[in-house]
Parts: C-alpha cells; sequence; structure tokens
C-alpha cells in the first residue's frame, strides 16, 4: 500500500489548485478517500462529539450485511438456471457450474450500476465542487440486487443514473434525498420497461437451452395471486403443487425462507436478509424499530386478510408473506435508511408497520403490482417527514400540557 500511498501523493499536486487538472480534484479526492482515511480534519471550531464512525465506514457496514445476499443470490441465480434446464436436481450438485453461472449473469449487474452511478456522482462532484460522498457504496450494491439477473445491462445502467439524478442530486446530494434511490431505479425499469422486470419469464436464466417438461418461471407471488383467482385450490396447495417437475418442495414453506426459489438476484433469501439485519442492527447502523415493525405489520395485514377473506390469497396465512417476493429484503435494507426513513423513534415505529401494512394490501388487493414492497417503500418515503413532524407535534403538546399542570 506503500507504493499506492507515494504514487497518489506524486499525482496529487497535478490536482490541487494552480495544478493542470485542478478541475478533476474531487474526481481524485474521491479515489483517493476510498483507497485512504482522508488526511483532513474538521474545521469547524468549538466542542464536538468524536465517534469512530463516519460516512464510508457506515457504507461500508452496509455493503458488507449485503454480502450474504449477494453470494447466495449468485448461487442461486445458477442453481435455478440448471434446475430450469434439467442439468442438475440437488442443491449442492455441480456447485463450480452453479458458481459460474452466477459470476456471469450476477457481476456485470453489480459493476455496470456501479460504473454508471460513480460516473453521474463524479460529475455532479466536478460541477458543484465538492468531494465525493461514499453513498453510492450502498446504492450501487442495491440496485443489482433487487432486479432479475436477466435485466439488459444497459437497462441497469440507464436506471441507476435516472435514480441517481432524480432522486438524490436533484435534492442536493447524499443525505439529501427524499426517495431510496435503488427503489427509485426499481421503479422506473418496472415501468419503463415492464416485459425485462415482471411476468413470469425473466426471473429463471435459461441461457440457449431448453426447460424441462412442466416447468414454469412463475414466482411465488405469481403463483399464490392465480390461485385466489383460479378459487379451485388454497394457496398453499398452489405453492406445493407447483412445478413438481422441479420437485414438489420448491414452494415449500422452507425453500421459500432459504430463498432456493426464483427471483430477484438478492432478494429470495430472507434468512440471508435476516444475517444482514443482525450485522445492521449490531453495529448500530440500521433502527431495530423500522425492521420489527415492517414484520410485524406484514403479519397484522396478513391475519386481517384473513378475517375478511373472499378468495385464496386474501386466506394465505399471514407468515408466508414474510418469505414470499423482496419483503424481508426490502424492510432491512430499503425501509431502514436513515436519509428517507422517519428520524423520531416513535415515528420508526409507526413508518415501518405501514410499510409492512401497505405491502400486504398492495399484494392482495392490486394484481397489477404482485410485489408491494416497492411501492411500499417509496410512499412512505413521502410521508416519513409527516410522521416526525406529527410526532413532534404530540411530544410538544405533552411537556406543554405537564409544565401548566
Amino acid at each position: 500500500m506503500k507504493f499506492l500511498r507515494d504514487l497518489m501523493d506524486k499525482q496529487k499536486p497535478l490536482f490541487e489548485k494552480g495544478g493542470k487538472l485542478e478541475k478533476l480534484y474531487y474526481a481524485f479526492e474521491a479515489g483517493e478517500t476510498f483507497l485512504f482515511s482522508p488526511n483532513h480534519t474538521t474545521g469547524i471550531k468549538g466542542a464536538q462529539v468524536k465517534d469512530a464512525i463516519d460516512l464510508k465506514r457506515m457504507m461500508i457496514t452496509v455493503v458488507i450485511a449485503m454480502i450474504p445476499c449477494l453470494l447466495f443470490g449468485i448461487y442461486n441465480t445458477g442453481h435455478q438456471h440448471l434446475l430450469a434446464t434439467g442439468g442438475t436436481a440437488g442443491l449442492w450438485e455441480d456447485f463450480g457450474d452453479k458458481t459460474l453461472v452466477g459470476l456471469k449473469l450476477v457481476l456485470p449487474l453489480v459493476i455496470v450500476a456501479y460504473a454508471a452511478g460513480g460516473l453521474v456522482e463524479a460529475v455532479f462532484a466536478v460541477i458543484r465542487k465538492h468531494p465525493i460522498n461514499e453513498g453510492f457504496l450502498v446504492t450501487g450494491m442495491l440496485i443489482p440486487l433487487v432486479v432479475p439477473a436477466t435485466t439488459p445491462l444497459w437497462q441497469v445502467a440507464l436506471a441507476t443514473v435516472f435514480a441517481v439524478v432524480i432522486a438524490k442530486e436533484v435534492f442536493g446530494g447524499t443525505g439529501m434525498n427524499i426517495l431510496n434511490v435503488a427503489m427509485t431505479a426499481r421503479a422506473f425499469l418496472y415501468f419503463a420497461y415492464p416485459a425485462q422486470i415482471s411476468g413470469d419469464q425473466v426471473w429463471t436464466y435459461l441461457g440457449d437451452k431448453m426447460p424441462v417438461d412442466g416447468f414454469s418461471g412463475a414466482t411465488a407471488l405469481s403463483v399464490v395471486y392465480n390461485a385466489g383467482v383460479d378459487g379451485t385450490q388454497s394457496a398453499v396447495e398452489a405453492l406445493a403443487q407447483h412445478n413438481t417437475a422441479l420437485g414438489a418442495d420448491l414452494f415449500s414453506f422452507t425453500n421459500l425462507f432459504m430463498g432456493w426459489i426464483p427471483g430477484s438476484v438478492g432478494e429470495t433469501s430472507t434468512l440471508m436478509a435476516l444475517i444482514g439485519a443482525l450485522i445492521l442492527i449490531g453495529t448500530g447502523v440500521a433502527s431495530w424499530k423500522i425492521i420489527v415493525s415492517g414484520f410485524a405489520g406484514a403479519y397484522v395485514m396478513g391475519f386481517v386478510m384473513n378475517l375478511f377473506a373472499v378468495n385464496e390469497y386474501m386466506a394465505l396465512p399471514p407468515e408466508y408473506h414474510w418469505v414470499m417476493g423482496g419483503l424481508a429484503f426490502g424492510v432491512v435494507f430499503m425501509a431502514t435508511d436513515p436519509v428517507s426513513a422517519s428520524q423520531t423513534e416513535t415515528g420508526k415505529w409507526i413508518y415501518g408497520l405501514l410499510i409492512g401494512m401497505l405491502t400486504v394490501i398492495i399484494r392482495v388487493t392490486n394484481p397489477a403490482y404482485p410485489e408491494g414492497i416497492m411501492l411500499a417503500v417509496l410512499f412512505m418515503n413521502v410521508f416519513a417527514p409527516l410522521i416526525d413532524y406529527y410526532v413532534v407535534k404530540a411530544n410538544k403538546t405533552r411537556r406543554l400540557q405537564r409544565a401548566t399542570v
């Protein structure tokens, strides 16, 4: 690392004031601070609270928490490919082949997302003459994890640029965004290119091979919805009997929880999302209140739907909503975004609860959006400031009443 440090120090005068590349200083500074700790301190005078955490360490912690989902997503992408094309039957058979297929599909998504988003960040840093923030370290990883592995790379790049510009930079950059940037990218793809991010044929990569007889690329949410429309069998029975050519337990509760199912790259495994949640909560980066209330809200609304069930989808056991689709991933990594989420402690309970409830409502009542977590998070992002406003107002009212008694 000393060689790299010496090289950076040798080139730095070119980018400093008066140098030939002065206008690109902040692009150079971004690379320097990414590789090394900043060599400057705050110029603010007065009392300060010193802490070991900074923005870079915070963002890196979130990225580390997503690694279980990323690694599982890579392997599951290859597993679903070989399973659908008759190349394997067991979970751990052909481990190397599955990993290679997954790497071939997922790594380009990650590289393109980081490249496109990083370019936008660098351009805005140069124009505004401010250092590049590390916020995109998280967004660049989130975007590939919330899309199918078959998503065209140019669409990933376009969605990333759109989300970074519209959802973040127009509001002032990192720490100023109202909407979750990664969810904005997914929403852009969903409405601009629905054929590549919805339906039954986008979740499993087939390549140039033919699927086995009886194969359907439908996700668990699609199967449950169709059961609700047909009404000939319960949602649980429909899950148990779907894709029997690939194994009768493909959509069992255990398999849904583990994540061995078709879906977006990083969203299928509730277990991996919970491991990430433990890392975020243990390091103090994410609010456990939002995560707990998010799962609670989904269960409560699932139970309410059971009470008024007029179709099999509404009669689905509430716990199934936890392990289907991207609810777990969305609650852990999207809803807990410290910028776009509620800031007050009471507001976090309300915010998370409403996200979980809205997710189930959207899933069950609106067939156009079988995955409700996307719209639920974006909708509650908009209302988070309003929640905090009324929480603070209620606190002031109570204190004034105590003071005047």
